[in-house]
């Protein structure tokens, strides 16, 4: 997990997601092409929530998100998304 110099703002949440699975579990390949979204990640960076929502994730934790959820970014060469922490499902 790299240090990101970012800091969202109010229940925003920054996260790294996982990488795309590059082969079946029967141990074919799959092409860049045909590679789902990934629906999970890292928590990189956590805003300070809002007076009226407390945040619940925190940096480091694993999360499942929705697949059209947060929008994309791109940090020193990496990916993000950048998120409401309401767009998250759950932490796994």
């Amino acid at each position: 997990m790299a240090k990101v110099n970012i800091k969202p703002l109010a229940d925003r949440v920054l996260i790294e997601p996982m990488a795309a699975e590059t082969k079946t579990a029967s141990g074919i390949y799959i092409p860049d092409t045909a590679k789902e979204k990934p629906q999970n990640g890292k928590v990189v960076a956590v805003g300070p929530g809002t007076k009226d929502e407390k945040m619940t994730v925190k940096v480091g934790d694993t999360v499942l998100y929705g697949k059209y959820a947060g929008t994309e970014l791109k940090l020193d060469g990496s990916d993000y998304l950048m998120m409401r922490e309401s767009d998250i499902l759950a932490i796994i």
